[in-house]
């Protein structure tokens, strides 16, 4: 991780009232839709969100999830969060703190966990770390949208900021998902350096 925890959360919540309409590429739109569509929760399920930000993941799985767990270190994100939901109607999606590698969810059986556009702030460890918590959960599907490299960036034209992302291939990924026991069933490419993956469990 190329800044710390704390200085990820100051500069979410810094600009968090404007996140959602800086996050308007067609790029971040897709995985947006694609998250939503893999996770496909039922009325049964309980949906964990990882790196919530404003909800937009959390809000749209809510409708056809019993509940959603969403977690984040940005406070000011979550209260962005939580407007929306108030202004929805939406009463099924707890906003909380909670990261990657201690998600703060004792005690809860999770279903699916979705995250969309935060891993890649990670190094290669930490992902590494942050999928073992997430198989230790036991869900049956996990769906990943995020910054991922389908091949070589291009450095002249990166989609991320070096400064503060750290992507990895997708190569990396899939091999940390089936090393903790998960089957990557969909690997929907968005751009060269964009994408979802999704990961099950072996047999279910």
């Amino acid at each position: 991780m190329k800044k710390t925890i704390e200085e990820h959360a100051n500069r979410f919540s810094e600009i968090a009232g404007d996140y959602d309409d800086s996050q308007d590429s067609d790029e971040y739109r897709a995985c947006v839709s694609l998250v939503v569509e893999h996770a496909d929760p039922s009325e049964e399920d309980t949906v964990l969100d990882l790196g919530t930000g404003t909800g937009a993941i959390a809000l749209a799985l809510a409708p056809d999830a019993d509940r959603v767990i969403a977690r984040d270190i940005s406070e000011g994100m979550m209260d962005e969060g939580q407007k929306k939901a108030a202004e929805q109607g939406i009463e099924n999606v707890e906003f909380g703190e909670g990261r990657f590698r201690e998600p703060n969810v004792e005690g809860e059986d999770i279903d699916i966990v979705v995250s969309n556009f935060a891993m890649h702030h990670l190094s290669e460890e930490e992902k590494r770390e942050a999928i073992e918590v997430i198989a230790g959960l036991g869900p049956r599907k996990f769906v990943l949208g995020d910054v991922m490299f389908f091949g070589t960036p291009d450095p002249e034209e990166p989609f991320y900021s070096p400064e503060v992302d750290d992507p990895s291939t997708v190569g990396h990924l899939a091999d940390v998902l089936t090393n903790n026991g998960f089957s990557l069933t969909a690997v929907e490419r968005v751009h060269e350096q964009v994408g979802v993956l999704v990961a099950e469990r072996y047999g279910e």
